[in-house]
């Protein structure tokens, strides 16, 4: 399938490229039906020496795009299917501390990855700082890249136990939390976070600092408050404030609203952020990857992936969620990815309203089926 585009990739490119698949441990393969379209996007791109990105000694590029830890979506088959795109970073979803050091089989179940998502890091949150150190002494052992504490869920059943961002409410308790968990494991450990609690409390250059000075070794922010969730436009103006704060040397990684290669690009030239975290613009849509570098590098705009492509990309990943989680679950939680792979498809809601209801893989693949089939014939 690759002899085509190999044959005109410069040697020195294609040693990059062949690289990638044989790393120990990758289950992406060149015989896999997406690698063509992926090849593409990621590949066909010069080796340059530039300055790389750093978390600790973990060597991220020149301009990283990170993929964002989300509840019941950034899970090992979906985190896979990212780094087939050009992901330089991803993280498990949110892992309680509690049940964690209590071994609930559903935080235990978050601490999977393989080694093709590397490097990975497991992202924990809690309100209690013993039960934090415990935890990430116990993610430890998974082997990930780093620790990342989330101090940035704005979910009303998580602040209120002072967890997330609720923490941002007691900044002295927030950074002993952080000094804790830094002195307890070997990794590196980060941190995730909003601008501050409110809008009176943006607080979050002062946050930073002292975040850097008791060891944290990246900081990713949210250009939003608690208390506005996701309900106003992300502002990155402090975001900007932060990176460009002369005391500050650790990586500094904006999050919040970046859905497009111009916003991603806009954001970069604007703020001189080291990198970016991309959330939930990658429903469904894991190419955002690939398009936003192919867009930093060439200043064009690629065309999404055609729906052969889509239709192999949605089956790679429901067939590892059903490895991974079993064929009832996948079916289930795939389904807030589907409006994601078929975007302004003209006339896609009778295939959708199918996806939704259907209950088996088989079925699911016949329905994929149809769609390639109809809109082959259209498109």
């Amino acid at each position: 399938m690759f002899e085509g585009y190999i044959k005109f990739i410069p040697l020195s490119i294609r040693y990059r490229l062949v690289a990638f698949y044989i790393l120990p441990g990758c289950y992406f393969t060149i015989f896999e039906p997406l690698t063509v379209y992926a090849a593409k996007l990621i590949f066909l791109q010069p080796v340059k020496q530039t300055p790389m990105v750093k978390i600790g000694e973990i060597e991220l590029g020149e301009f990283p795009l990170l993929l964002a830890p989300m509840e019941d979506v950034t899970d090992p088959p979906f985190r896979h299917v990212c780094k087939m795109f050009g992901a330089d970073m991803v993280y498990t979803e949110f892992i309680s501390s509690e049940g964690l050091i209590r071994d609930a089989g559903k935080s235990v179940k978050k601490l999977d990855f393989d080694n093709f998502e590397r490097p990975v890091g497991i992202q924990i949150f809690g309100h209690d700082i013993q039960s934090m150190v415990r935890a990430a002494q116990y993610a430890e052992t998974a082997n990930p890249d780093l620790i990342d504490i989330n101090y940035g869920c704005p979910v009303k059943k998580v602040v209120a136990k002072g967890a997330g961002s609720g923490i941002l409410n007691d900044i002295p308790k927030m950074v002993k939390m952080t000094e804790a968990v830094v002195k307890a494991v070997k990794l590196p450990v980060t941190v995730k976070t909003r601008l501050g609690y409110d809008d009176s409390r943006k607080d979050i250059v002062e946050i930073a600092e002292r975040l850097q000075d008791v060891g944290i070794k990246a900081i990713t922010i949210h250009g939003r408050t608690r208390t506005q969730r996701y309900n106003v436009p992300a502002d990155w103006t402090l975001i900007g404030e932060v990176k460009n704060n002369p005391a500050m040397y650790i990586p500094v990684f904006g999050n919040g609203d970046v859905n497009t290669p111009e916003t991603a690009k806009n954001f970069k030239d604007r703020f001189g952020v080291d990198g970016i975290m991309i959330g939930r613009a990658v429903y469904g849509n894991p190419w955002i990857f690939s398009q936003i570098k192919h867009y930093l590098l060439k200043g064009e705009i690629l065309p999404p992936p055609p729906v052969e492509e889509r239709v192999k990309i949605s089956i790679i990943h429901l067939q590892r969620s059903v490895i991974w989680k079993g064929e009832r679950r996948a079916v289930l939680e795939i389904r807030k990815h589907w409006a994601g792979y078929f975007k302004n498809y003209p006339g896609f809601k009778p295939f959708k309203i199918k996806l939704m209801n259907a209950s088996t893989l088989q079925e699911i693949k016949d329905i994929l089926n149809e769609i390639e089939k109809f809109y082959t014939s259209v498109l």
